[in-house]
């Protein structure tokens, strides 16, 4: 390895030193206005970045709330249908991205090796890779159980769910090796996007990626509403029931779900695909975790939309707690607030 790779070693994943993270610039220029620095005292260097130490902890908060529903859901052989196969695709994957976090805090400051971090960071984007994938292919799931609701449980449902999961960690998994293989900018940093060592070209792809998914999903949700709706009301016809029966108040909390689903994910990821898509490796790095921890948050709150709503987890969850199941749970009635 030559000397020049070797220099290239850094603890961190978005600027040569850990402990630089509020500014790239020069400091005080202006001695005429501001006194010079050398009448302060120097100031002790930082032995952890905060910004890193808030990402390791939101990692191990994602990695718990995940491996409670991987465990739950792995334990009961009742989920086993394509919806809970593809929540726990959800969880699977952000479970990955929260250890991936931690292990890239964990290693960037005590091994300092180019080799682990790539490595870490590859697990990081084929998690979070995953889990937006995962993401669209339970809209997808959604969609599908309510336009052809007389055959979606058929074998056919199940044939297909298999196959968008192998696709879905097939390709996060080829994402995630293309820093390994040789797409980083360990060799040229002038080629360095926001988040280091991707390149420019490597996290425009994932940016780009991201807004058609999301696009996708948004058509695919509002075609659900639009489902939802017509389906309530027939109802309402064929019941006489008025504008304000049950069964639009619950309509319309579906609808408000949907909303909920969409306006979460797109606050959470959307400031940090926008940022990387317009910045480079010269933006200061404050800029970089300003949005790169809220679209961790996004692992957060996954759990509780897609798994701890769910009456049947919330019954699995409750026996592997406490052992029993309380009787507000068991005979809770479901409603289309549920979609």
């Amino acid at each position: 390895m030559s000397n020049d790779y070797e220099a290239s070693v850094t603890p961190s994943w978005l600027t040569s030193d850990p402990t630089v993270w509020s500014s790239s610039g020069d400091g005080f220029t202006d001695n005429a206005t501001y006194p010079s620095m050398d009448s302060f005292p120097p100031l002790p260097p930082l032995l952890f970045n905060p910004w890193d130490i808030l990402l390791c902890s939101s990692g191990t908060l994602i990695a718990c709330e995940n491996a409670l529903v991987v465990l739950v859901i792995w334990q009961n052989p009742s989920l086993r249908a394509p919806m809970f196969l593809l929540i726990g695709s959800l969880a699977l994957a952000d479970l990955l991205a929260g250890l991936g976090l931690v292990l890239h805090f964990t290693l960037a400051y005590l091994l300092r090796s180019d080799l682990a971090q790539l490595l870490t960071v590859g697990l990081v984007v084929a998690s979070f890779s995953a889990s937006v994938f995962s993401l669209l292919a339970i809209t997808i799931d959604r969609y599908l159980s309510l336009y052809y609701a007389l055959t979606y449980n058929s074998e056919r449902t199940a044939a297909f769910t298999y196959t968008m999961l192998v696709l879905l960690w097939g390709l996060s998994l080829c994402l995630g090796l293309l820093p390994v293989t040789g797409v980083n900018c360990l060799a040229e940093e002038s080629t360095c996007s926001v988040v280091r060592p991707l390149t420019k070209n490597n996290v425009a792809v994932l940016s780009v990626s991201f807004l058609l998914l999301f696009g996708l999903m948004l058509q695919l949700y509002v075609q659900i509403c639009k489902i939802v709706m017509h389906h309530a009301h027939q109802i309402a016809l064929q019941h006489h029931f008025l504008s304000a029966s049950p069964h639009y108040v619950t309509t319309g909390n579906g609808v408000s779900t949907l909303a909920i689903i969409l306006g979460t994910f797109a606050a959470c990821w959307m400031p940090f695909t926008v940022y990387s898509l317009v910045a480079d490796y010269t933006y200061p790095p404050l800029y970089t975790y300003a949005t790169l921890v809220p679209a961790t948050y996004n692992s957060v709150i996954n759990p509780v939309i897609y798994a701890f709503r769910n009456q049947d987890i919330q019954k699995a969850l409750w026996l592997v707690c406490c052992g029993c199941i309380p009787a507000r749970v068991a005979h809770r009635a479901r409603t289309p607030s549920h979609v």
